[in-house]
């Protein structure tokens, strides 16, 4: 996939995530038990660029973010985060056969991150990263938050709190320096004005702003940002592309941000890598990224037609779409009183072949769409296929829901949304409508 990406890409001048990468992400793995999240992930982030992680929910961006923030240890790969220009391939290499986290050298350091803790990463690697739901202390101030923010250079300056006790000069001059870059950053964000307010009571917007400000009082060299324009109306996105232009250009600080609002991700960055399904299917500038047409079915959709386009799909859709053999004559009548009094009855279908059961078109069929994961388009895929009532998913076996899988082209799917228990509880609601009993 990535060697007909790159085919596929036009020759341009050198970027900075090729030349110059202040991270690069090796081959990285994370597995679940027997869910694969991640699978063979590579991308590089250019020093000093703006990168965005985009792709579908379930794509395997904030997983990503987990591996090279320290909450979890990849189960294969590696991820290098380098201070000081250059690939340093030597470096690299260098710790990467000591066994040791990091190493220094001639210009800057190396950094193996899967092999730190998440607190190594932030003070030694200076990676900083925000969350998709906010995780500001609540209680504490505004300014508060700051200041906890840098407790690693105050707890230092302290000699760990005698130095603090006793009031000696440097831990004086360290804490003057703290509430400085503090208010510093409350400026930046436009937030000065609220400094001594409780971070519980500042308006959505306002808090998003907060963690970044908190984020950037650690001094970051890489800042990951998760969906920070999550909830924010037009005017607050307008600002913070503003502010995170700013950070970039001002702060000389490499920003990753996992964004699903392409507003925002097509105007500031510099850099798109997209997954799908925890694989990378394109990377490039924006324009590339908006024109490709693997992120244009895999992220916006394709037309019906496209989506159907599939020979085993198409075959079993015309099967389904034939027309029933008529009745002898002599059993019209009965066949009629039947049909008006019965329930859409089942077609049988081969055994052994993984098939799930087909149905008629009922009078009232089930809202395939109320199941999370399926659409318009997959309904009608699934409709196709002769699918038409939750009670029909509810009773798959493994087997078929493979079989379904392979027409769907994802792998995994129906797996990993749990198709068949929303099935069984939606088919009870529906039971209990109808009066029945669930």
């Amino acid at each position: 996939m990535a060697d007909a990406i790159e085919k596929a890409r036009p020759a341009t001048a050198a970027r900075n995530w090729e030349h110059d990468p202040v991270l690069s992400v090796e081959h990285l793995t994370m597995r679940f038990g027997g869910l694969v999240a991640i699978n063979d992930l590579s991308f590089d982030v250019g020093r000093g660029d703006i990168t965005a992680l985009i792709g579908p929910n379930g794509a395997g961006k904030t997983t990503v973010f987990n591996c090279v923030t320290g909450f979890y240890k990849p189960t294969e790969g590696r991820i290098v985060m380098r201070h000081g220009p250059g690939r340093k391939e030597e470096l690299v290499r260098q710790v990467t056969a000591s066994g040791d986290q990091w190493r220094k050298g001639e210009g800057g350091a190396a950094f193996l991150l899967e092999r730190m803790a998440d607190a190594e990463i932030a003070e030694r690697a200076k990676v900083a990263r925000t969350f998709q739901n906010i995780r500001l202390f609540g209680g504490m101030t505004a300014l508060e938050n700051l200041l906890v923010a840098q407790h690693n250079r105050l707890m230092a300056a302290s000699n760990f709190t005698i130095g603090g006790i006793l009031g000696l000069p440097g831990y004086r001059r360290a804490e003057r320096a703290a509430m400085e870059r503090a208010t510093y950053w409350l400026e930046k964000v436009n937030l000065i004005d609220r400094a001594d307010d409780p971070a519980s009571d500042l308006p959505y917007g306002a808090q998003r702003r907060l963690e970044i400000a908190r984020a950037m009082c650690t001094g970051p060299h890489l800042l990951c940002l998760d969906e920070p324009a999550a909830g924010l109306n037009p005017r607050e996105s307008a600002e913070l592309n503003q502010l995170l232009q700013n950070i970039r250009s001002e702060e000389n600080t490499s920003i990753l941000l996992i964004e699903h609002d392409m507003g925002v991700v097509m105007e500031i960055s510099d850099h798109v890598v997209v997954l799908d399904y925890g694989e990378k299917i394109s990377d490039g500038d924006p324009d590339f990224i908006r024109n490709d047409p693997a992120v244009i079915a895999a992220y916006l959709g394709v037309d019906d037609e496209e989506e159907v386009d599939i020979p085993e799909v198409r075959k079993d859709v015309a099967k389904s779409k034939a027309p029933a053999k008529r009745a002898p004559k002599k059993a019209a009548k009965a066949t009629a009183a039947a049909k008006a009094t019965a329930a859409p009855r089942r077609q049988a279908t081969p055994k052994g072949d993984g098939r799930p059961p087909k149905m008629r078109k009922p009078a009232m069929p089930d809202d395939l769409k109320r199941i999370s994961g399926v659409g318009p388009k997959i309904e009608g895929i699934l409709n196709g296929l002769g699918i038409y009532k939750y009670e029909q998913i509810a009773a798959w076996k493994k087997a078929e829901r493979s079989w379904v899988d392979d027409h769907l082209k994802f792998k995994g799917r129906i797996e990993r949304e749990d198709w068949v228990k929303q099935a069984k509880t939606l088919a009870k609601q529906v039971a209990k409508g109808r009066g029945g009993k669930a």
